[in-house]
C-alpha cells in the first residue's frame, strides 16, 4: 500500500457528495447501527489481519509511517468525526511545511474488547485519499464498558506484531503511534481477545508493559487526550499514561478540534523542523489554524521546551 497522492480536491468532492445526497460522512457506521446489525467493514476487519505494510515506492521513495488509532467509545466519537473533518490541515502541515518526507497514514479504531461488538478496526497505510475512506469506514460504536478502561492493548499489538514499516527496516528511523483517548488500558493483551479478533494466538496474554516496549522499539509513541471527553480531566487517567510512556509523551488537549494539528505538529518537532518560535511566530494569525496553534504551544511546548531531545540508539530523534 502507499501509492498516489493526497487531494484536497477529492477530500472536499467526497464530503460535498455526501451532504447533497443527505448522507452521514459515517454513512456505514450510521447505517450499521440503525439496523441493528454491526459488523465492522471488510476495509477494516483484522480477522487474518497479517501485516500492515508502510513501503518505499517510486512515487514515495522515503516512506514514514503513521499510525493513529483512535477511540470510539461514548463521546469519542466526535473527535473521529474532528479529525475527519481535519484532514487538509493534518496534510496541509504534514506536506504543505514538509514536516515529515512521504508520510504514509494508517487509521485505526479501538472499542472495549470485553464487551463491544466491534473493539478493533485496522486500516492500511495510504499516501492518498484512501486513508480518508478508511477513517470514514469507521463504526462508531460508542460503547464502552463503563469501568475507565478501554483494549488500548490491541492497538499497541497491532502496531508490535502486525505492521511493517521501510522507515524502520531499512533505515532504522521509528514511525508515529498516536493513541487517541481518554481512559486508561488494560494490564495486558488478552489472548483469548487476539484469537477472537485477529484469528491468531499468542499463547499468553502479554503484559501491557511489554507490548508498549515491542512498539517503542518501531515507532514514536504518544497518548493523546482530546479536550471535552469524558475522562479528559481525569488525573487517574493522565497518571496512568504518563507513568507508562513517560509524561512528555502524554498530551492534553483544550480542544478536541486540535487532534489532527497536534498530531502534524508532534511529529515536526520531533523531526526537529519546528520549533516553538516558528508556532509563536504564527500564533496570533487570524484563522482556525493560529489559533489552533496558540492552544497547541501550552499543550506541547508546555511540555518540551525545557526538555533536551534525546537520540536512541537507532540514531533517529525523539521527545
Amino acid at each position: 500500500m502507499g501509492h498516489g497522492a493526497w487531494s484536497a480536491a477529492d477530500y472536499f468532492d467526497r464530503s460535498a457528495a455526501a451532504r447533497a445526497a443527505g448522507r452521514d460522512v459515517f454513512d456505514y457506521s450510521h447505517r450499521a447501527i440503525q439496523s441493528g446489525h454491526v459488523h465492522v467493514h471488510a476495509s477494516l476487519d483484522p480477522l487474518a489481519l497479517g501485516l500492515r505494510e508502510s513501503r518505499d515506492n517510486a512515487e514515495h521513495p522515503e516512506s514514514n509511517a503513521i499510525l493513529i488509532s483512535l477511540d470510539v467509545t461514548g463521546s469519542m466519537g466526535r473527535v473521529v468525526r474532528g479529525i475527519h473533518r481535519d484532514l487538509p490541515r493534518l496534510h496541509e502541515l504534514l506536506l504543505g511545511k514538509k514536516y515529515l518526507p512521504d508520510p504514509q497514514v494508517l487509521f485505526a479504531a479501538v472499542g472495549d474488547a470485553t464487551c463491544d461488538r466491534v473493539p478493533l478496526q485496522v486500516g492500511q497505510y495510504e499516501s492518498d485519499n484512501r486513508m480518508d475512506q478508511n477513517l470514514e469506514n469507521m463504526v462508531l460504536e460508542g460503547g464502552g464498558g463503563g469501568q475507565k478502561t478501554e483494549s488500548y492493548d490491541l492497538a499497541f499489538y497491532v502496531a508490535a506484531r502486525h505492521t511493517a514499516t521501510d522507515c524502520y527496516e531499512k533505515r532504522g528511523r521509528r514511525g508515529y503511534l498516536f493513541i487517541i483517548g481518554d481512559e486508561k488500558a488494560y494490564p495486558a493483551v488478552r489472548r483469548a481477545h487476539v484469537h477472537r479478533l485477529i484469528g491468531q494466538d499468542p499463547q499468553v496474554d502479554i503484559p501491557l508493559e511489554q507490548i508498549v516496549a515491542e512498539a517503542k522499539e518501531r515507532y514514536h509513541v504518544f497518548f493523546v487526550i482530546p479536550g471535552g471527553a469524558a475522562h479528559g480531566a481525569d488525573a487517574d487517567v493522565l497518571q496512568f499514561w504518563e507513568k507508562l510512556i513517560g509524561p512528555q509523551n502524554v498530551i492534553k488537549l483544550q480542544n478536541p478540534d486540535d487532534t489532527s494539528a497536534c498530531i502534524a505538529m508532534t511529529i515536526g518537532m520531533t523531526e526537529g523542523v519546528v520549533a516553538p518560535a516558528e508556532v509563536q511566530e504564527h500564533r496570533d494569525k487570524p484563522g482556525g489554524l493560529g489559533t489552533a496553534l496558540g492552544r497547541l504551544m501550552d499543550a506541547i511546548f508546555g511540555k518540551t521546551v525545557t526538555k533536551p531531545i534525546d537520540t536512541d540508539v537507532t540514531g533517529d530523534r525523539r521527545l
